[in-house]
Formats: C-alpha cells, sequence, structure tokens
C-alpha cells in the first residue's frame, strides 16, 4: 500500500505471531512483501490457517510456501458495528472471505480497500496490498485486499 495512512483506525492490538512461533513465517513474509500458505510436504496439500499438522495426510512436514497475492471473493460482509472500540468512527467497512487459485483455493479473510460502500460482487478479481507498520514496536505488516 503506498499511502502512508493506514487503513484501519489506530489503537487495535498489534498481530504477533502465536508463542509457540507456528505463524512467524507468516508474518514475517508480509513484512517483506510475501504472501506465505502453509502446503505439506508429504501430500503436496495446501491450508490455512497455519496448523502443525496437514489436514489432509496428518503429516507434521509442513512448509510455508509463498502463493501469487491474487484470488477472488468468495464470500464477503459490509461490517457496520465495530468490533473493538478503537473501530467505533471506522464504519462501515467490507470484509472478504478470498479464495487463492495458486493455493488450492484455500480461503483467507481480510479488508477490502476503497470504498465501504462499493458494489462488491461473489467471483470478484482481488489482489493484496501490505500495509507496512515499520514504525509500531514490534513492527507488522497487515495484508489487505484490493479490486484487481
Amino acid at each position: 500500500m503506498a499511502t502512508g495512512k493506514p487503513y484501519l483506525s489506530p489503537g487495535l492490538p498489534i498481530p504477533v505471531a502465536e508463542p509457540d512461533g507456528l505463524s512467524q513465517p507468516y508474518w514475517e513474509g508480509l513484512r517483506q512483501g510475501r504472501l506465505l500458505v502453509q502446503r505439506c510436504k508429504a501430500c503436496q496439500g495446501w491450508q490455512w490457517g497455519p496448523e502443525w499438522i496437514c489436514h489432509r495426510c496428518r503429516s507434521f512436514d509442513l512448509d510455508w510456501v509463498e502463493v501469487a497475492g491474487k484470488g477472488r471473493i468468495y464470500s464477503w460482509e459490509r461490517v457496520w458495528h465495530p468490533v473493538h472500540p478503537a473501530l467505533k468512527d471506522h464504519g462501515p467497512y467490507v470484509v472478504v472471505l478470498v479464495e487463492l487459485p495458486a493455493a488450492d483455493n484455500v480461503r483467507m479473510i481480510g479488508n477490502l480497500l476503497g470504498d465501504p460502500h462499493q458494489a462488491v460482487s461473489i467471483g470478484a478479481s482481488v489482489a493484496v496490498a501490505f500495509e507496512h507498520h515499520a514504525d509500531a514496536d514490534p513492527p507488522f505488516t497487515l495484508a489487505h485486499w484490493r479490486l484487481a
């Protein structure tokens, strides 16, 4: 994301990896402008969210693989009621569930950038937009989506 203004209001909790480190590669990938998804080395199955075990073959041999940040909207919701006090003046906003064809159509959730009143269509093409927060402590990056 090229603008200096964050999409969401300040005051939200900073997203960090779980203490066990499971999602650490995902968050590090975002900071580098890369979208990473887990893939099983045994059966080649893709999965999201992060897990220690493959959902398909039960292998513990999982890897993080960079995928194209392009997908299509599988579902969406226009949020009118804030889910956190920091968002009390930030509404509505659009949340999308995005299918990633490059990763066997696993689905990720995120915000859809742009006019919060825009028309949203199931199947619409979207591209990932990275929002870097280099000055935060700790620094982090969010993955949003924008219509392609």
